[in-house]
């Protein structure tokens, strides 16, 4: 069976040939990512996307015109996806829900300490045989009150990360784990939370009550100085309301891995290029703002959990059992 996969990296092809060596499937790669134009050229039942590829309904009609049935995520977003066109045009979606948690905490938690202690700075000054340590001053995280907004597998593992480092810890989801809460978090209504927190990291999915959670009005509930970490989708941060807050000294720092406008922009090579996204200029200017190239799942564990489920997803789908279907 083909499987057409779309905006793939070198990465991509070798972790996912090696676990393709037991599954024999034909995997078709394309750099390019899935658009209304590249849609119309899948020759196969099963295409494989990632975050950012257009997924809209005029993209699936396409698809199904084009024999696609199936369509497996490979990430556990769904949020390009189009759900009602596709249980319309009877396409099943199928996604990896958990692949290495810690890859991502870890990533937050090494953005939060680079960002605090400017470590990338001072690299790149010792680099330089400049060894003041003039504008590298952070603060102690021990103590610190962190607020931690969606308690899914990623966030679960940063609240025990940062209860491991002194600090306190509030959370706010639709429902309190109870494991969280004998660990010591404390679950609370999402204003206090606003209110109490000297660092808020996001760790929610993107829908409609999600969207831009981070905005002028919530931003005027914190703390002056806040710190905002963000390595789960770029659409939960109103990025131009950001940025007057960093200009304000509202948000102290600022530290993401996803940013809303990414798919022009990451998984690129554009060192020569003119980038013409005033935005993302505007946030890279500020000394106290840290930019990842959604990088936070990147390592050989999260990768490897990636290829295996998303593979099984398919040949799970192709017995005729349902595993990890995003429902409609």
């Amino acid at each position: 069976m083909k499987i057409t996969f779309f905006s793939t990296q070198p990465y991509d092809q070798t972790f996912f040939d090696i676990a393709n060596e037991s599954q024999k499937f034909e995997l078709i790669w394309n750099q390019s990512s899935l658009n209304e134009q590249t849609a119309a050229s899948v020759n196969s039942e099963v295409i494989c996307i990632f975050v950012n590829d257009v997924c809209n309904a005029a993209v699936i009609n396409i698809l199904a015109k084009q024999g696609v049935q199936l369509i497996a995520l490979r990430c556990a977003g769904f949020n390009n996806v189009d759900l009602e066109a596709a249980a319309a045009t009877n396409i099943k979606i199928v996604r990896v829900p958990a692949y290495s948690p810690y890859a991502v905490a870890e990533h937050t938690l090494a953005l939060l300490l680079t960002v605090n202690r400017k470590t990338h700075k001072a690299y790149n000054r010792v680099r330089e045989q400049n060894f003041s340590l003039d504008g590298l001053l952070g603060f102690d995280l021990h103590g610190k009150t962190i607020g931690v907004i969606g308690t899914g597998n990623i966030g679960q593992v940063f609240c025990k990360i940062m209860l491991g480092m002194g600090c306190k810890v509030l959370a706010f989801d639709l429902i309190a784990n109870k494991e969280l809460e004998q660990a010591g978090v404390h679950y609370t209504h999402l204003i206090d939370l606003f209110e109490q927190s000297d660092i808020i990291s996001l760790h929610c999915p993107l829908n409609e009550s999600t969207q831009h959670i981070i905005n002028t009005h919530s931003l005027s509930k914190m703390k002056n100085g806040v710190v905002i970490l963000n390595t789960s989708r770029g659409g939960l941060l109103q990025t131009k309301d950001a940025i007057h807050s960093l200009k304000s000294g509202k948000i102290g720092a600022l530290a993401i891995d996803v940013y809303e406008q990414e798919s022009t922009l990451f998984a690129r090579d554009l060192s020569t290029s003119i980038i013409t996204d005033d935005t993302i200029q505007r946030l890279m200017s500020f000394p106290n703002v840290l930019v990842t190239a959604h990088q936070a799942f990147f390592t050989e564990e999260a990768l490897t959990q990636i290829a295996s489920i998303t593979l099984n997803n398919i040949q799970h789908w192709k017995e005729g059992k349902a595993e990890n279907v995003v429902a409609y």
